[in-house]
């Protein structure tokens, strides 16, 4: 991985009290250079997360941005990221870290909706790549990628991951998306 590549890390914040959760877009270079912000927003419990990355990368504007990689493909409440269709509208490869092992999402989903809600939502889940273990300096991560193998997927997360578990384009997105949620909590 070329230290000027720049990857678009995508993080979700939403306080208890909202309806929405802010996602925060971070362009960082694999050098860690900070290069460029991007926001929307998705609904809580929703489905629009996925149109809601398409149309930041869409505001973005930046064509010279490789990669995405999002932090979980479950945001905003079960409000699903679907890669292939995010991998599809950017026309660049889209990686998934989650940071704990799990069954999956399935079992939740079956608790949380029923009826349409729950198929609507297992159809997405059911689209997405598998998960597979990336060793990191500080322990594992689970990865899911479309558009690229898991062979430059994991190198995409540990050249983004020069200390502990978190990639920094998702370390940084986390902290842009928490930033912009407390000022529209205040405005609330």
């Amino acid at each position: 991985m070329k230290q000027g590549t720049r990857i678009l890390g995508v993080a979700a914040s939403a306080h208890d009290d909202t309806t929405h959760a802010t996602l925060g877009g971070a362009v960082v270079r694999v050098d860690r250079s900070v290069d460029g912000f991007v926001f929307d927003r998705a609904t809580v419990g929703g489905l629009d997360a996925t149109d809601a990355v398409a149309a930041a990368l869409d505001r973005l504007d930046r064509p010279d941005v490789r990669f995405l990689l999002l932090a979980g493909i479950a945001p905003a409440w079960y409000n699903l990221f679907d890669l292939p269709a995010i991998h599809e509208a950017a026309d660049r490869p889209v990686v998934a870290v989650s940071f704990e092992d799990s069954p999956g999402l399935e079992p939740a989903l079956r608790e949380a909706f029923d009826g349409e809600a729950l198929a609507r939502r297992l159809a997405i889940y059911g689209r997405q790549p598998a998960r597979e273990a990336v060793s990191v300096p500080d322990g594992e991560v689970y990865v899911r990628a479309a558009g690229t193998d898991h062979e430059t997927a994991a190198e995409l997360v540990r050249a983004t991951t020069p200390t502990g578990e978190r990639p920094e384009p998702v370390r940084v997105a986390r902290q842009a998306a928490r930033a912009a949620d407390a000022l529209l909590a205040r405005e609330r």
